[in-house]
């Protein structure tokens, strides 16, 4: 694991309280494990939302070099085919 450091960290009453029923009931082994986990699916999260930034700037530098619309004209011709599906579909 590496050197360990030491940090404090101040929470509410509440918060403390539930992390010490955990260790109390065994489910953890100390309030450090606790928020040792806290911190690994965080950062797991983290690299998730890069990984999630990275695809979406990917996707937009492909439409960048892809053909472009009107925008109008496209909202235009979504619109004709939503009416055009909910009128079939109520005729049903």
């Amino acid at each position: 694991m590496g050197k360990l450091e030491r940090i404090t960290v101040t929470m509410p009453e509440e918060m403390a309280a539930k992390m010490r029923a955990a260790v109390d009931s065994g489910e953890y082994a100390t309030t450090s494990e606790i928020v040792r986990e806290a911190l690994r699916d965080w950062n797991a999260g983290q690299a998730q939302n890069m990984r999630t930034v990275q695809e979406l700037r990917a996707m937009l530098d492909r439409a960048a070099d892809g053909p472009s619309a009107d925008g109008e004209a496209f909202m235009a011709e979504l619109k004709e085919r939503l009416t055009a599906k909910v009128v079939r579909r109520d005729r049903l």
